[in-house]
Parts: structure tokens; sequence; C-alpha cells
């Protein structure tokens, strides 16, 4: 109950406001055209200034009552001072409301103000310059605020408002005018004229101003999770709200072309437009209220990003990456793209040719038909319920180790030692298992729809079922080693000099506890310092690591931490023995689970390793930025003497700290 009060609150706060502000540049555009003031829809309209200008602060005291006791989480403090004053002096929200509240009531003084002083177009700018102030505020406690980079956020939302404001509170000043031209002079309609073709073209560049900045908008509330477009509650108020405004702007249109342009003309014909103008800007009016009330909806939905869709409910998707490396649907994509163009200029060409109705209706409608079909059609892939599920399992080396356990114990005689698809039954199956190694299939689809082969098996049964014998988890660890398997192919094409602005390869994360009593993960260093991991083997590796013994003040004085992890399992005093030389922390837990995880990542471009069950490296050196991306390895293997020369790893360190933050931190969890 307290949320629907709250939402017809803040639908009437947000409307009123709007409306002032359209009011007044409506005001403006007509006292600009030199209107006699005499005119009694101009009184009639300002009149509702006060009005709207109390409705605008009743709306933010109901609001400060709902939202302290939603907040409070008891229903009696919407009624409770002492409630609503904590409220305010506690939360950065009761200190927004503050600051509009104030606003607001300075709003009301203004539009007093005008409502006693003559008409002039500067008093109604500063009524809404004034009134587009509360509105602003409000953006600052939107989920806008709550984003990365709020500032452009926040101001591109407080921007959408504003223009948006022009266009919806004009609309009752349309309305009034068109009641006059029936009875006006032919110089009165001539005026009128000029007021709504002005109007006209300024809400055509406040419409694209608000396509444009409610795209911008829209996507940050959706990230890459654009399915939640057709699968959540936001996704869905979204779709509504452009059906709307779809409708609205097909009025406006006709507004825009037939009736305004009409209202010059002899007074049977003006008096006919006028009615049609106000018959239908009435109907535009009303589907703008609807609007308003689902975009008040809409700014209080969870975010399509933050909502998780645990049950996909269409048996396909459309998948760019799964699908646009066929030459075939890249070419009919663009086939359906270019007929989609033709019937957008059949629509215009249509109006301007004067074709027949049946025609218009026709020609465009079956062009959109194809198009679309030819668009959609070849970037449809199946899918399933699980296909949009996240993962609770994070993608980190506990997590792979025990997914590599999984895999040698039940997919190597089908997928074979590597996930290549060469397992010794492979060829005795009627469907030969896909490669998982180096064709990007865990880049194609989605970790759910991986999970959902696990759980019930493909190809009716030539790839068993594991629901019952896997636990949820170890199908997910399962799912965390095919992603670190196909990383770890990837990475071929890091070398011990890093791409320069190119931070690209996200590894897993791990965790650790050191000889030296220190512990912690790999996401710890973000933000922080450059890390060195070295995973090393004994005896093998005693000659690097007495170098990077010798170099370690060198290499940690530029910001850059060292951990060493031993590949093999050594017996306790043999690695006490070998910590205690060390100054940097050698892991003595979570070393085998980093191993097992970081030598997926062995391949180079000169020992691509893909045959047989692999090689085993005896010393391998991965660089990480202090974002935590990994972005130089040395394998002394594949890449030859290297780091051996200490300058040649102080000159990649040098050039990591002079790069700023390229990437976001890469994610907890594989997609």
């Amino acid at each position: 109950m307290i949320e629907a009060v709250g939402t017809l609150l803040r639908c009437l706060q947000l409307a009123s406001n709007m409306m002032l502000i359209g009011g007044c540049v409506f005001l403006a555009i007509a006292e600009q055209k030199s209107l006699e003031s005499g005119h009694s829809w101009l009184a009639r309209l300002k009149k509702t200034f006060p009005w709207l200008a109390t409705l605008l602060l009743i709306g933010l005291v109901g609001l400060l009552a709902t939202t302290t006791a939603q907040a409070t989480g008891s229903p009696e403090n919407s009624w409770n001072p002492q409630a609503w004053l904590d409220f305010i002096q506690k939360t950065r929200i009761g200190f927004i409301w503050t600051l509009r509240a104030a606003s607001a009531l300075a709003v009301l003084v203004i539009v007093l103000y005008i409502q006693s002083a003559p008409a002039a177009p500067w008093r109604y700018v500063i009524g809404a310059s004034a009134a587009a102030l509360p509105l602003a505020l409000g953006s600052l406690a939107s989920h806008s605020a709550a984003e990365e980079q709020a500032v452009l956020a926040t101001v591109t939302y407080a921007l959408h408002l504003i223009v948006a404001s022009i266009w919806f509170g004009g609309l009752p000043g349309v309305i009034l005018v068109a009641s006059t031209i029936a009875t006006g002079s032919a110089d009165e309609r001539s005026h009128i004229g000029d007021v709504l073709a002005r109007f006209s073209r300024l809400a055509l560049v406040t419409m694209i101003v608000v396509v444009i900045s409610g795209l911008v908008v829209a996507n940050r509330m959706f990230e890459t999770n654009y399915a939640g477009l057709v699968a959540t509650t936001y996704g869905w108020l979204l779709i509504t709200k452009l059906t709307l405004l779809a409708v609205i702007l097909s009025i406006a249109s006709q507004a825009k072309s037939l009736w305004i342009p009409s209202i010059r003309q002899r007074s049977e014909q003006a008096a006919t437009s006028g009615q049609k103008l106000r018959t239908w800007v009435t109907v535009e009016f009303g589907l703008a209220i609807l609007l308003v009330i689902v975009a008040t909806l809409l700014a209080n939905a969870v975010p399509a990003k933050h909502e998780v869709i645990d049950n996909w409910p269409y048996p396909f998707r459309f998948s760019i990456d799964a699908t646009w490396d066929d030459w075939l649907v890249r070419a009919i994509v663009l086939t359906g793209l270019v007929l989609l163009i033709i019937a957008g200029t059949t629509i215009v060409l249509s109006r301007k040719k004067q074709w027949a109705t049946s025609w218009r209706i026709a020609v465009p409608t079956l062009l959109g038909i194809l198009g679309l079909g030819a668009t959609f059609y070849p970037i449809a892939i199946q899918s399933y319920p699980e296909t949009y599920r996240k993962t609770p399992v994070p993608f980190d080396a506990i997590s792979i180790a025990n997914g590599v356990e999984l895999f040698t114990a039940n997919c190597i005689p089908c997928h074979g030692p590597q996930a290549k698809g060469n397992g010794v039954l492979a060829k005795t199956l009627p469907k030969q298992p896909v490669d998982l190694l180096t064709e990007p299939h865990t880049a194609m689809h989605t970790a759910g729809d991986f999970f959902h082969w696990l759980t019930y098996g493909r190809f009716n049964g030539v790839m068993p079922a594991f629901g019952e014998k896997f636990s949820e988890e170890e199908r997910w660890d399962l799912l965390n080693f095919l992603h670190a398997n196909s990383r770890g192919y990837q990475s071929r094409i890091i070398t011990p000099r890093i791409l320069p602005e190119q931070p690209f390869m996200a590894t897993p994360n791990f965790s650790y506890t050191a000889h030296d009593g220190s512990s912690g993960t790999l996401k710890d260093f973000r933000g922080k310092q450059n890390l060195l991991l070295v995973l090393f083997s004994w005896p093998e590796s005693r000659v690097r690591l007495d170098q990077l013994r010798t170099a370690s003040t060198a290499i940690t004085t530029t910001g850059t931490a060292i951990l060493a992890v031993p590949m093999t399992d050594l017996p306790p005093d043999e690695l006490t023995a070998i910590a205690q030389e060390m100054p940097f922390p050698v892991i003595t837990q979570g070393g085998r689970e980093i191993s097992r995880s970081y030598a997926l990542f062995r391949r180079t471009l000169s020992i691509p390793d893909l045959f047989s069950e692999g090689t085993r490296q005896s010393h391998m050196e991965f660089l990480f930025d202090r974002f935590g991306y990994l972005r130089a390895r040395w394998i002394p293997r594949g890449d030859g003497p290297s780091w051996t020369d200490m300058g040649l790893l102080t000159e990649q360190i040098t050039q990591l700290n002079q790069e700023r933050e390229i990437l976001p931190p890469p994610g907890d969890h594989v997609h």
C-alpha cells in the first residue's frame, strides 16, 4: 500500500513539475510572437501555475512521508514528523529532498509573481528555469546517480527530464490555443499558427534530445544484459514507454505536417484543422500522462542489469557472437537492414507522392516484415530456461582445479585430454564432440547454456546428462574450467613484452597463504600494485629464484609485488628452507590450485601444445597490471632468456605504471 501511494505521489510531483516547465516555455513563445495578452487561454494557462506549484509541494511532502515509512520499515512513521526530521538529517536522500522542497517553494513564489506581473517572455523563462531546478535535483536520487561516472549519468538523466518537460508541459497550451481557432480572426489565426509552428519546431528538437538521452540512460540500466528487455519488469516497462512514445510521435507528425499549416487557411478549413488539432493533442496529452506514469514506475524498478533471469521464457535468443562468423548470416542480416531502410523511405515517399491508402500501408508493411525477418532470423539460436542464469561459483583457482579433476575423470574419453574434441571415443560417436579448446564456444554461448547441456545432456544422449551425477556447484566448476581452458589458449599471444594500452586477458582469482604469514587474493592487488606471479619448480628454478631474490628490492620499488608459487608438492621442510631464503612471499597454502589453474595459460605461439595430454612447464611467470589484467608472461621454454634480462622486465613494469585504467576490473564470474 505504501509503495502504491508513494508511486502516485512521485507521479504527481513529476507531472506537475514538468507541466510548469513546459507551460512557462509555451507562454514565452506566445509572448515572443506578440499575441495579445487579452486572450483568455493565456490567462487560463497562467492560472494553472500556482496550482501546479502547490501540487509539486504536496507531492514532495507526501513523498517524504512514504519514503520515511519505507526506509524505517514502519508505516506509522509516514505520519510521524520526528521520523521525517530524522530521515532528512541522517540520509542523503533526505538532504536531497530538502533541496528539492526549498527549490519547489521558490518556484511557488516565482509563479505567484508571474501571475500578478505584466506578461513578459523573460519572466516565463525565469519561471521555467526555476521549475527545472527541483527536477534536476531529483535526478541526484535516481539510479543514474548510483552509477560509475555518476556525474555524466546524472546530467544525462536530468537533461532527459527537462527537455521532455518542454514538450509535455506545452501540450495543455496547444489544446487551449487550438480551441480559439474557430472563432479567431485571420490575423489571430496567423499569430496562433506562428506560435504553434514555433512550438512544433521546438518539440521536434526536444524529442530528438529525449530519444538520444533516453537511449543513453537505458543503455546504462541494461549494460550487457539486453535479454532483460523482454524478460524483466524494467524491460517490459521500457517497451511500454517506447510504444506510447511511438503513438505520440505519430500524432505529433500529423499535427506538424497537416493541421498546424492549415490554421492559416480559410476560416472553415482552419476551424476543421483546429478541431482535429485540439482532439488529437488531447489524446496525445492523455497518452503523455500514461507515459509519465510508466516513466515513474521505470525510475523505481530494479534496473535490468541487476535483475537475475533465472528462467528465460523463450526457446530462442538472438546472438551476434554465436552467428556472425558465418558469411551467409552477415549477408542476410545486411539485406534485412537494407529492406528496413527502404520500408522507412517508402513511408515518407508514399506520403509525399500521395499514394492510395492501401498501397501506403501494404508496401511499407510488407517490406518491414521481410526486413525484420531477414535481420533477426539468421541470428536467432536455441536457448534454454537456464540460458541467462548467473553462476554462483566465482571464477577462481579452487573452482577450476576442481573442474580439472571432474573433467579428467568423466570427459576425456570423448572430449580428449585438452577438450579439443579428439578423445579416443570421439570417432565412434554419431555426433562429434566440439572443440572446446581452440574454437570460441565459451565466448559464443552463455554460461547458462553450458550449465543446461551439462545438466540434461545433448544430441539425444550422445552427450550424457550429468544433472544427477554432479552437484550444481560441480557443474559450475566444470564450466569455470572450460572457460579457463579456452582463455588459456587465447593467452598464447601474450609474450614477455606487454601490448601497450591493451588489457584484455582476465585470469582466475586465487587465494593464498604465504610462509611469512601474509595471505590474500589476486583481487587484493587491484588498484594498489602490479603483481609478478612466479610459478616455480625445485630445483629447476633455483637460478631464477636467486636472480629474483637479488632483484627483488629493485622490482618492489616500482610498485610491483612478487608472489612465488611451487608447482609441485614439496616436503614441508624443503619448502620452508626455500622460503626462508626469499625476500618475497612464497605460497604455502593454495599453491596447488593456483598451479593447476595457471598451467592452462602455458601455450605460446611457437608451442601451441594442442595434442595428447599437453606438456608441463617447469617455470612460468605472469605479470599483472594494477587493474587486475594479465599483461605479460614469460615461459623460459617457449620465450627464451627474455626476463633473465631484468632490464627488460623492469621496462615492462615501467610501461604499466604509465598507463591509466582502460577497462573496468575483471568480473568475478563467467557469463
